[in-house]
């Protein structure tokens, strides 16, 4: 009997230290315009952050809900993560309120009906700057010049730096060849962003963090300033 009480015990103390070892987000961002990519998806929004992860391995759900215009992107996205030292690997379950089902129906996966996109990307963080290519796989991709499947691609380089107190960003991205889904008609840059960021203390135990960012797409000839806060625990 003492020796099952110590198997149990062993078992319990175990389940501890393995649960500790589990991380989990719960966050939201609000945001005065949805800009992803240098794309403008719609204006005013709330963004949760639901995530888990384990050893490097994560599951993230995140959503985009439109706050003030009705027909603004309503999306749905599952990734599935891992990373290891400055690594990382991943693929993301897109879904978007529109797209090839005109029924909007989440569980439809039919290649030529649905409106899930599926990307795969890969990335190295080397401290001072982080690198990241993604690519479409499968979904409601975008299609290139000859009317197929673009596999549409997006590289994007981050560099971020402290000034002033604040934490900044500086990133730029682009599209290597022509496509739809991001509708560019060959290399493309897409995405010049700068952002910062900055805690903002409520009391001793609780602060909101506050960003601003100006983003430009020299390809569509856009230019588009954000403000957001982030809420969490």
């Amino acid at each position: 009997m003492k020796k099952i009480v110590l198997f149990a015990l062993g078992l319990v103390a175990t389940a501890t230290i393995h649960a500790q070892e589990i991380e989990t987000t719960v966050a939201a961002d609000v945001v005065t315009q949805y800009i992803w990519r240098g794309q403008d998806l719609g204006s005013a929004a709330v963004q949760p952050t639901l995530g888990i992860g384990y050893k490097g391995l994560s599951l993230t759900a995140w959503g985009s809900y439109g706050l003030a215009n009705p027909a603004d992107t309503k999306e749905f996205d599952m990734t599935l993560g891992y990373t290891i030292g400055g690594f990382n690997i991943g693929v993301t379950d897109y879904w978007f309120n529109v797209g090839l089902d005109p029924k909007n129906r989440y569980f439809k996966y039919d290649a030529h009906g649905t409106n899930h996109v599926f990307e795969a990307n890969i990335g190295y963080d080397f401290g001072l700057a982080s690198l990241q290519w993604y690519t479409n796989f499968s979904g409601n991709d975008g299609v290139n010049r000859d009317d197929k499947r673009a596999y549409s691609s997006y590289f994007e380089a981050n560099i971020p730096f402290t000034l002033a107190t604040i934490d900044w960003a500086a990133m730029v991205g682009f599209v290597p060849f022509a496509t739809t889904f991001y509708d560019t008609s060959g290399f493309a840059v897409t995405n010049l962003s700068l952002r910062a960021t900055k805690d903002i203390k409520v009391t001793e135990t609780f602060s909101i963090p506050i960003f601003g960012q100006i983003t430009a797409n020299p390809d569509a000839q856009k230019a588009y300033l954000v403000f957001g806060i982030t809420l969490q625990p």
